[in-house]
């Protein structure tokens, strides 16, 4: 008799088969998901932790996510997270400004009022601890296309010495044809100038004092009153403004510039504010002169600070009208004229001059401005420095300061093409400053061609790289999860646990007072590989806990009372249980950092005498080394494993 299986035996078949089936189905899933579970395993454990480090996310409650365009740690510990409008036309439109103060001990959060868009503005760490924050976003760009009125520059003259001039956004300028333009913003031109001299006359013989008036000015941008390409012109014509009458009429006038129906570029702001950490607030401080969006601040050794580049009022990059800050008396000044593309990477060197390795973000010709040298502020001479290689990729680099900063030593790492260019270089390439011909020698290539790569300063004299992608925004789904610290004494590589967010343009990453580092944002242009979908900005921040730290455990080294001012000796002594481990110290400068462009952050090597229950650490007393304000002190072992910070200020 034939054998017949029973009806369970036929579903077992099924199910069994069913299951075989279904599994070569999805056995490329079902990989994907094992190798996912089995990686995740691997880096929870003790030996890889401390071996390559490891991540984490940071839980940030809905109402405190923000696109994170830019970050500043303060001398209070907490990082002060800067969005502006972020990138979102929306939120400009609706005066909708945000700024988000952290406290990564606390991990809590506080939303800040933010009186201007300081989306894409620039920053810097004053001597007394608060933050100046200058510049911005006062219009975003129109693309080709996207331009329904012609729109340009209108020059307003005031020959009045007795009164400036205040005209409201939507004042009307019009030419004697009846052509008429409307200011898109609010506009103040200042009182006239009166200068005084003597004339000779025709018989060389010296007249009474003579008083000129030179007229002061003031630029705004304008568009048409109606659509349309006749309202496109390069003339320089007087415009009349309307609701002046008798003499305000006649003294106060507008000059057109080229005005056209191009792309117009997103557009700068002269507003400055200072960020108070203790208050926690931002209190306003004079305008600059000039409208800066995608402007570098850079601290000098007296405390100032120079503003350089950015686009101007009408979308126009800075011709080299850089500005000085003075934080005594909250004014600014011109500085030394000099080009530079927006966010150029510029660093206080030893002797107080400018050190730029080309690094720059975003705006410029390719043929302008990209070779790297040093800069004298005093004479306002710029000496070039050979030996870079890819010197059409700097754009996107990121640089800095090699530690310690004693040592003089500059590194670029990576970099992509100007603009949209989907080039990106794995090159890096360092320089001493300290040699009789410094030139730029080629270093260890990154595992591949990066663009908006963040390197952070470790007390341990290493650097952590992370992040980037390989083409422009991240098109094509091109994010590197990636990390690895370089040795400056090595000069190599070594691997580090890989982030599990993606990250590239507007992205930061910093270092925290407990040795951690976080990393906020990314921008990118697109959300899938196909470039089909638009991308949408990353909110999620993550913090990376370097190997030393899963191998300190209990014998971290802890520095207790000291100053919290350095004392006019420049030596300073904390307590500590450690003194006997502890063999370096490093005096470190909070980063304000944006766009892959951190010039603030530096590490000074210190002196360290140790004695029973404390350490004493002597800092260099050269302000071009050493410029005033808040640093953090770390000390650390023979094994790389470091103290948490304790702050002090340097005056």
């Amino acid at each position: 008799m034939a054998y017949r299986p029973s009806r369970r035996m036929k579903k077992t078949v099924f199910g069994a088969g069913g299951i075989a089936l279904l599994a070569g189905l999805n056995a490329p899933a079902a990989w994907t998901f094992a190798s996912e579970r089995y990686e995740d395993w691997k880096i929870a454990q003790p030996g890889y932790k401390a071996k390559y480090g490891s991540w984490s996310q940071i839980d940030i409650p809905e109402e405190y996510r923000t696109n994170a365009i830019h970050a500043a740690l303060l001398h209070t510990g907490k990082v002060l997270i800067v969005a502006g409008s972020g990138n979102e036309q929306k939120k400009f439109d609706a005066g909708t400004f945000d700024t988000v103060l952290w406290d990564p001990k606390a991990n809590t959060f506080k939303k800040v009022p933010t009186p201007a868009d300081f989306f894409c503005g620039g920053h810097a760490q004053l001597p007394g601890g608060r933050l100046l924050v200058a510049g911005g976003t006062a219009r975003y760009e129109r693309l080709d296309g996207e331009v329904e009125r012609a729109g340009g520059g209108m020059r307003v003259k005031n020959e009045s010495p007795d009164k400036a001039v205040h005209l409201k956004k939507g004042t009307k300028f019009r030419s004697p044809s009846g052509t008429e333009y409307v200011s898109k913003f609010d506009v103040t031109v200042p009182k006239a100038k009166r200068a005084f001299g003597k004339k000779r006359n025709a018989a060389g013989v010296m007249q009474p004092w003579k008083t000129r008036i030179k007229a002061s000015e003031t630029r705004v941008f304008v568009e048409a009153a109606e659509q349309g390409k006749r309202y496109v012109t390069d003339d320089n014509a007087q415009y009349e403004i309307e609701g002046l009458r008798g003499k305000d009429a006649d003294n106060t006038y507008g000059l057109s510039e080229k005005i056209t129906m191009e792309k117009q570029d997103f557009q700068g702001i002269k507003e400055a504010y200072e960020f108070d950490p203790v208050a926690e607030r931002y209190l306003p401080v004079d305008p600059m002169a000039k409208a800066r969006w995608y402007p570098t601040l850079v601290g000098l050794e007296d405390g100032k600070v120079l503003a350089v580049s950015g686009l101007d009022d009408v979308g126009m990059i800075d011709p080299g009208d850089n500005e000085i800050y003075d934080p005594k008396t909250k004014k600014w000044s011109m500085g030394p004229k000099r080009y530079f593309p927006t966010y150029p990477a510029l660093f206080l060197t030893q002797g107080g001059k400018l050190f730029y390795p080309a690094s720059n973000a975003g705006y410029g010709p390719a043929t302008k401005g990209r070779v790297p040298g040093l800069w004298d502020l005093k004479t306002n001479e710029f000496e070039k420095v050979p030996g870079l290689t890819d010197t059409d990729q700097t754009e996107t680099s990121s640089s800095l300061l090699l530690p310690p900063a004693q040592d003089q030593r500059f590194m670029i790492l990576g970099g992509g093409g100007v603009g949209e260019s989907k080039k990106a270089t794995s090159r890096t390439a360092v320089v001493d400053l300290k040699e009789e011909s410094p030139a730029f020698k080629t270093g260890p290539q990154l595992p591949q061609g990066t663009r908006y790569l963040n390197s952070v300063i470790m007390p341990d004299d290493s650097v952590f790289t992370t992040n980037g992608s390989k083409d422009y925004r991240g098109r094509s789904a091109s994010n590197i999860h990636q990390a690895q610290f370089y040795d400056p004494e090595q000069n190599a590589f070594q691997e580090a646990a890989a982030p599990k967010v993606g990250r590239n343009y507007h992205s930061e990453a910093l270092l925290l007072p407990d040795g951690r580092i976080a990393s906020f944002g990314s921008d990118p242009l697109y959300d899938n590989q196909q470039n089909t979908k638009l991308g949408h900005f990353e909110q999620r921040m993550e913090i990376y806990t370097p190997p030393a730290l899963h191998r300190g455990g209990d014998r971290r080294p802890a520095l207790g009372a000291g100053p919290e001012t350095l004392p006019a000796s420049g030596r300073a002594t904390f307590r500590t249980k450690q003194a006997d481990s502890i063999v370096k110290a490093r005096l470190m400068r909070p980063s304000a950092v944006t766009h892959t462009t951190d010039v603030e952050q530096r590490s000074i090597a210190l002196d360290v005498q140790k004695s029973k229950g404390a350490v004493t650490v002597g800092v260099p007393k050269d302000k071009t080394l050493v410029p005033p304000g808040w640093y953090m002190v770390f000390v650390s072992d023979a094994d790389g494993v470091s103290s948490e910070a304790k702050w002090i200020q340097v005056t």
